[in-house]
């Protein structure tokens, strides 16, 4: 996990249009120690995405004008993932949504009800940056023979 001081320059946008799950994941996330932001819906989670520039998002998928697949679309072609890392939180846990939800770009999907320590492990691992890929032997062999 995230120390509090590398916690507190993080911010995470959480898009939920349920006001007490948005109270509750906002709350705790704050507590953690994270700047939160948030959209009540698809599309104000894209004005708030643009706007706020986080590091990360948390997203619902069942949401009323813009579904969180609706969501994940729009970033895609606004280039904004895999820039900003999405775990997808929802009650929804078939597992043609989960394939949809890591097709159309999310890095974690957690379903509700879910426990505020698995949530605050997975929002740290969300926002830790992402190690470049190591070369392959074969790419290591061409690399020595070029130097």
């Amino acid at each position: 996990m995230l120390t509090p001081s590398e916690t507190s320059t993080r911010r995470i946008l959480v898009v939920e249009d349920d006001p007490m799950m948005l109270e509750l994941i906002c709350t705790r996330l704050t507590l953690a120690g994270y700047q939160t932001v948030h959209g009540r819906d698809g599309y104000e989670g894209l004005d708030r995405l643009r706007d706020a520039k986080p590091d990360a998002m948390i997203l619902d998928i069942n949401m009323p004008r813009l579904d969180g697949f609706g969501v994940l679309r729009q970033m895609k072609t606004l280039g904004h993932l895999p820039r900003v890392p999405v775990m997808v939180l929802t009650a929804r846990n078939q597992s043609s949504d989960v394939q949809e939800a890591i097709k159309l770009g999310a890095r974690d999907f957690l379903t509700k009800p879910f426990d505020d320590q698995r949530l605050l492990a997975r929002v740290s691992r969300l926002v830790r940056p992402v190690a470049p890929p190591r070369p392959t032997a074969a790419a290591e062999r061409v690399s020595r023979m070029i130097w």
